[in-house]
């Protein structure tokens, strides 16, 4: 156990210091903050129960005589509990946030690094581009790429094109544009002489050195004027140009880049002047070396994109809002790839991924479950030894807009109470960072260590995309409770802005009417492991042995989106050709060496289909379900009919079903007749050992 600091910020907080095991201060960033550098002196790790002053106890601790040995946390309890509507009841949840606090940090995750050499390119209209560009040449390498001519500056103190964007893709210190040259001088060799303007008769090329072609008339003067440099042709034929930069400052109306987060490095503030003024700073602290986390791990052995040529599921690919992710087939197996460089960190990729091929590990799924397990435990510990009947709500929210939020909330409900609400007794924040980057197996798995319900906070900045896929999870999700006779206990929380405080505090206010909910199910002792599959295998068993209502027979159905269910199947239809066996990526069909039949297993199932998509016949379908974890586990026969003999050696081959159609669709045809028709009927062997004969 490490040292606790806990204030009560100048008795503006009811704390109960007896309950919480601490020593109650009263002004410990102030009058009493000789017992923080006390604190310093001793070996163990120090918590400080507030966040508000963080920079001035770091300070304290880097100024320390002694170099600090253990770490040193902060927590808030004052915004989130102390200053809420139920300060006086908000023990428990102060008790879970300070063991939340004395955790250990997750495991290091891999770097990705960008190394940018300051090479900006300035793309736009040149009466916007060259200003900017005259502004930042003596700090940045800097390159002009106009599409629209303008006045060129006197001295040529960076280089200057002309032309229009075809291609723009790439990321801080790697970008690679590509674009045509469509006027008739090349700027790269024009020495602004002014030699064309004087022969040219139609007044078609003034001060941008870029002819006007409405108004040339072909005298091509210019041309012989420009001979010795040789910086105009009208025939020219290599047109397109490509370099690479390290930055690229987009002013067009309508960029090369439209996805809502675009790659770090490339700026589009469109004609805006206040716009473009703003990202000045930004552009120039973008020099050097950088790095960030990695944030995802992919396992392409349990991709389900692609099998022999076929696209099953692309749900990563579909969600990602930086396009970060492609499709990538090699020799007709698909998988999908990443760019660690164009990867945000979101996660939405991890939670739409039904396999686990895909995973979030920024915290992993392991290290999140085990702080969501103490924090449920000491949670329901303290109430039980407070005698107070509550039980935790998780609200989940984003490290940086989300917590701003909820703090600015906090505030308000604590200067102005009859206005705003701040968070119940029993709603207990927690902060990750992406609010897309959790789902359904961290949810449930949550649900079943003792969380009364689930909200997911979303702060209005999440791309549309996010916000689709929160909702199909959550849909899916409870439908999943409901099939085990809960009620719904995952909702979102979907605020407009970091700013919306009416919308939060009202939702709030609500919870608060109504009160802490039971528990579904007793708190369970596993652990959530990185494997999706894994994880959503052990909570459905859990929440089943805990449910309220038996499923039926036939499984519950569930919504199109779900990674859960079986398969329908035409067995008229089907001729037990075995192809869906061979597209199958998870191991779910299964044929059989010595008979015609078909099996299921419903477990490994993460209804991608492919399956569908590869059957001739068109004989199967998905069955989003959810049956019992005894049925999933089991091998069910789908189909089987009797194997066709050969009616030569008497050697099975293929079934009676598959040999009818075939000798059906080729009974007619006259290189399939008298004898030829019989050998159909033969296996490979034989087939070959009668052509033999008859040809001797």
């Amino acid at each position: 156990m490490g040292q606790k600091f806990v204030c009560n910020c100048n008795g503006t907080m009811p704390l109960d210091a007896k309950a919480l095991g601490v020593t109650m201060h009263n002004s410990l960033c102030r009058q009493e903050v000789g017992s923080f550098l006390k604190g310093l002196d001793s070996p163990e790790s120090i918590v400080v129960a507030c966040t508000q002053e963080a920079s001035l106890f770091g300070e304290l601790a880097n100024q320390s005589e002694k170099p600090l040995i253990a770490p040193l946390k902060f927590v808030n309890i004052r915004e989130v509990a102390g200053w809420t509507q139920e300060a006086k009841t908000s023990g428990p949840k102060i008790a879970a946030l300070l063991a939340l606090s004395e955790m250990p940090e997750a495991e290091a995750v891999p770097v990705v690094n960008y190394e940018s050499q300051g090479r900006l390119l300035i793309l736009g209209p040149g009466a916007q581009a060259i200003p900017w560009a005259e502004r930042f040449q003596t700090s940045l390498d800097v390159s002009v790429l106009c599409t629209e001519p303008s006045e060129l500056p006197l001295a040529r103190d960076y280089p200057i094109y002309s032309g229009a964007v075809t291609k723009l893709d790439g990321y801080l210190g790697k970008f690679t544009v590509t674009w045509e040259a469509q006027n008739p001088i090349d700027l790269e060799m024009c020495t602004r002489c002014g030699a064309c303007l004087e022969s040219c008769p139609e007044n078609a090329i003034d001060l941008s050195f870029q002819i006007d072609l409405n108004k040339c008339k072909a005298h091509r003067s210019c041309v012989t004027a420009c001979a010795s440099i040789g910086a105009i042709s009208f025939d020219r034929e290599e047109r397109e140009r490509i370099s690479e930069f390290d930055l690229v400052l987009d002013l067009r109306q309508n960029p090369s880049m439209r996805m809502s987060q675009t790659p770090q490095g490339y700026f589009a503030p469109g004609s805006d002047p206040l716009e473009q003024a703003l990202i000045l700073n930004q552009l120039l602290e973008m020099v050097g070396e950088f790095e960030k986390p990695k944030y995802f791990v992919y396992n392409d052995k349990l991709c389900a994109h692609g099998r022999n040529g076929k696209v099953g599921c692309s749900a990563c690919i579909d969600v990602c809002s930086t396009g970060a992710i492609s499709s990538l087939f090699k020799n007709c197996q698909g998988a999908v790839e990443v760019n660690p460089n164009l990867c945000m960190g979101c996660g939405a990729c991890s939670t739409v991924c039904p396999s686990g091929a895909m995973r979030y590990n920024y915290p992993s799924v392991s290290h999140q479950g085990k702080e969501l397990k103490t924090i449920a435990s000491v949670f329901n510990a303290e109430a039980a030894k407070l005698n107070l009947d509550l039980s935790p709500s998780l609200l989940l929210h984003n490290f940086k807009a989300g917590t701003e939020l909820i703090d600015s909330l906090g505030r308000s409900a604590h200067v102005l109470p009859k206005q705003f609400e701040g968070l119940p007794a029993f709603v207990v924040p927690y902060g990750i960072e992406h609010i897309a980057s959790t789902g359904l197996e961290l949810w449930l798995g949550a649900l079943s260590y003792g969380f009364a319900e689930l909200i997911l906070l979303l702060s209005g900045d999440e791309d549309p995309a996010y916000r689709d896929a929160l909702i199909n999870q959550v849909k899916l999700a409870n439908s999943i409770l409901n099939a085990y006779g809960f009620d719904n206990r995952i909702q979102l929380l979907m605020a407009d802005s970091q700013d919306d405080l009416n919308s939060v505090s009202k939702v709030m206010g609500n919870l608060r009417q109504r009160g802490s909910l039971k528990a579904i199910c007793a708190p369970a002792s596993f652990g959530l492991s990185n494997q999706k599959r894994e994880t959503l295998e052990a909570v459905l068993e859990y929440l089943q042995k805990q449910a309220k209502t038996r499923l039926p027979e036939a499984g519950a159905p569930l919504p199109k989106n779900s990674l859960l269910g079986g398969l329908k199947i035409n067995r008229d239809a089907c001729t037990l050709c075995m192809s869906c066996v061979g597209s199958c990526p998870e191991g779910a069909l299964l044929d059989n060496v010595d008979e015609p039949i078909l099996s299921f297993i419903e477990k490994q199932c993460v209804q991608c289909g492919i399956c569908v998509q590869t059957c001739p016949e068109n004989a199967l379908g998905l069955d989003p379900r959810l049956q019992s974890v005894e049925q999933r586990k089991q091998k069910q026969t789908l189909n089987e009919t009797q194997a066709f003999h050969c009616i030569s050696c008497g050697k099975p081959f293929g079934t009676t079903k598959m040999v009818d159609l075939m000798l059906a669709k080729l009974g007619a045809h006259s290189a399939f007749s008298g004898a030829a028709m019989d050998r159909l009927k033969m296996c490979g062997d034989c087939r070959v050992v009668d052509m033999v004969k008859k040809e001797l």
